[in-house]
């Protein structure tokens, strides 16, 4: 039986200079995972505006479920003014406030948390207190959370995500914010001593850290797993962290060793770089065909 994954936070348009791109990093990780073959639904808000309608036709012609993605009145759909002058470390500049920012806690989303297999958020969606609230109310009822860490300047504190870490069970994150987040607590500059002490600080099941073009690494139960990169044409890289862990969430929950995972995980964000915007469909053949190309036969 395909695990029931549910997803919290921002839906918003990303506003390139070729024009509007669907996005925000829940919703990525949503339409990513549902191209996977998961079966993720998505807990959002969105204002009674054009872009709100179209991003409601967006997911539905993605093939998802609309049902928990709230309508409100007094606040606009989320916009998001990104910069692509470094293709390789996209900056943005993120409207507020927004309807995300005021998703309402129902029976209807405690009820779907509480019997999802996992639940999985991140920081943006808790910069305003309506968000927030809703979100760690439905963080005491999840089963397995996955905390994607997704740091945005100015919209976090130490004191915040430490308190969303403390609720996690497996985070990710890129290697920037791991090393951010390791100045707080003074630790060297060594990716695994970070990695372990966050797990120990913080009773983590699992840390999975993206590295950029270097590919990703992830500690499990004491162990290290380390996955080189595969060198693209980088067309941009929004998304690209999302499809990542789309893919290894979907391989994870299905059994799959984190090795091979870890393996596709980085093949298709590599791959998603190669296009514009944060969702192309990657299909499984694509990723075959790409491996076989970068002389990785099998993961």
């Amino acid at each position: 039986m395909t695990p029931k994954v549910v997803i919290f936070g921002e839906m918003l348009w990303d506003m390139l200079p070729s024009g509007k791109q669907p996005g925000g990093a829940p919703m990525n990780v949503a339409i990513h995972l549902k191209n996977f073959g998961g079966a993720p639904i998505l807990i959002s808000r969105i204002g009674s505006d054009d872009l709100g309608e179209e991003l409601m036709h967006y997911l539905e012609s993605q093939g998802l479920p609309t049902q928990l993605v709230q309508t409100g009145t007094t606040h606009l759909t989320g916009i998001v003014k990104v910069n692509l002058s470094d293709k390789t470390e996209v900056t943005y500049k993120i409207v507020q406030p927004v309807a995300w920012d005021y998703i309402h806690l129902t029976p209807e989303n405690i009820e779907l948390v509480t019997q999802a297999d996992v639940f999985l958020y991140g920081s943006l969606a808790a910069r305003g207190a309506q968000s927030k609230e809703t979100l760690l109310h439905l963080l005491s009822v999840a089963k397995l959370k996955v905390f994607d860490v997704n740091l945005r300047p100015p919209y976090f504190d130490q004191p915040a995500i430490e308190e969303l870490l403390y609720r996690a069970d497996i985070v990710k994150l890129n290697e920037n914010e791991l090393s951010l987040i390791a100045t707080w607590y003074g630790l060297e500059d060594d990716f695994e001593a970070q990695i372990k002490d966050l797990i120990a600080r913080f009773q983590l099941q699992m840390v999975c850290v993206t590295l950029g073009a270097n590919g990703a690494i992830v500690v499990h139960q004491d162990r290290v797993y380390r996955q080189h990169g595969f060198p693209v044409e980088v067309q941009d890289t929004i998304g690209s962290g999302d499809s990542f862990l789309a893919m290894f969430l979907h391989l994870f929950l299905e059994g799959v060793s984190i090795p091979e995972a870890l393996c596709k995980a980085c093949g298709v964000g590599a791959l998603v770089a190669t296009h514009q915007g944060a969702t192309p469909t990657i299909s499984e053949q694509m990723l075959v065909d790409f491996l076989k190309i970068k002389h990785q036969t099998s993961c």
